[in-house]
C-alpha cells in the first residue's frame, strides 16, 4: 500500500525517495490514485510556509518566495508539460501529426517562453492577494485540485503516444477506484469549505473540461505534456478563484 505512494512522491516531487526496485507498469498505474495526496501534501507545504512568512516580510516578497517553493518542490514538472505543449498548439498550426511531433522536441520556442511567464505572473500575483489576504484555502487547495485532476484524466481521456511512463498509468490505473478517489476528494473539499469549496471544485472542473476538449480536438486524446499543462492550469485557475474571493 505504501509503495504506490512513495512512486507517485518520487514522480511528482523532488523530495529525496529513494525506492528499492524500479516500478513495474502496474505499480505506475496503482500510483496515480495517490496523486491527490501528494497535491494536498505540497498544499500544506506552501500554505505553512505562507503562514510562516506572511508577518515577516512584504507580501509581494513572500509571494515571490512562496512561487519559487513551489517550482522547487515539483522540479518545474509541469512547467515543462506546459511549455512543450505550447510550442506544438501554436507551431502545430491545428495539425495533429505536427503537434504530437514538435511536443518531442527538447528546444524551447518563443511560444512556450511567453506561455510560461504569463502563467508564473498570474499565479504570483494571485498568491500576493491571497498571501496579504491571509487566505490559505486557495494555496492548500490549488495543488490538490490539480493533481486531482490527472486521474480524472487518464480514466477519461486517451492517451495517444504508444510506449513511456504516461501510456502504463493509462493502461494500469484502477478505473473503479479512480472515480471514487475523484469522487471523495470533491466531496471532501465541499464539506470542509463550505460554498467556496464549490466554487473551486467546479472552476477546476470546468478549467479540466475546456483543456480535454481542446486536445481531444487538436490530438484525439492525451499525452505527458497536456497532462502537465493541465495541472499548471488548474492550479493557476484555482489561486485565481482564490484571490478574487479573498478581496
Amino acid at each position: 500500500m505504501l509503495r504506490p505512494f512513495l512512486i507517485a512522491l518520487q514522480f511528482l516531487t523532488r523530495l529525496p525517495i529513494r525506492l528499492r526496485e524500479e516500478p513495474d507498469a502496474r505499480e505506475v498505474g496503482r500510483s496515480v490514485l495517490w496523486y491527490p495526496l501528494v497535491g494536498l501534501l505540497i498544499g500544506m507545504l506552501l500554505a505553512g510556509l505562507a503562514a510562516l512568512m506572511a508577518p515577516r516580510m512584504p507580501h509581494l516578497l513572500g509571494a515571490a518566495l512562496l512561487l519559487t517553493a513551489w517550482v522547487l518542490v515539483t522540479g518545474a514538472l509541469h512547467l515543462d508539460g506546459l511549455a512543450d505543449s505550447a510550442d506544438a498548439w501554436i507551431g502545430g498550426a491545428g495539425d495533429r501529426h505536427k503537434t504530437l511531433a514538435i511536443m518531442k522536441d527538447p528546444y524551447c520556442g518563443p511560444a512556450a517562453v511567453v506561455i510560461l511567464v504569463t502563467v508564473l505572473l498570474v499565479k504570483f500575483a494571485a498568491l500576493a492577494a491571497l498571501v496579504a489576504a491571509g487566505n490559505w484555502k486557495g494555496i492548500l487547495l490549488a495543488p490538490l485540485l490539480g493533481r486531482t485532476a490527472l486521474p480524472l484524466l487518464f480514466l477519461t481521456t486517451p492517451y495517444v503516444r504508444p510506449g513511456g511512463l504516461g501510456a502504463a498509468m493509462s493502461a494500469h490505473l484502477p478505473r473503479k477506484a479512480a472515480g471514487i478517489t475523484v469522487l471523495a476528494v470533491a466531496a471532501s473539499i465541499v464539506i470542509a469549505t463550505g460554498g467556496k469549496g464549490v466554487w473551486m471544485v467546479m472552476v477546476g472542473f470546468g478549467t479540466f473540461l475546456l483543456l480535454r476538449q481542446l486536445t481531444m480536438r487538436r490530438i484525439g486524446g492525451t499525452t505527458g505534456d497536456t497532462a502537465g499543462a493541465l495541472v499548471e492550469l488548474v492550479e493557476t485557475a484555482i489561486v485565481v478563484l482564490g484571490a478574487i474571493c479573498a478581496s
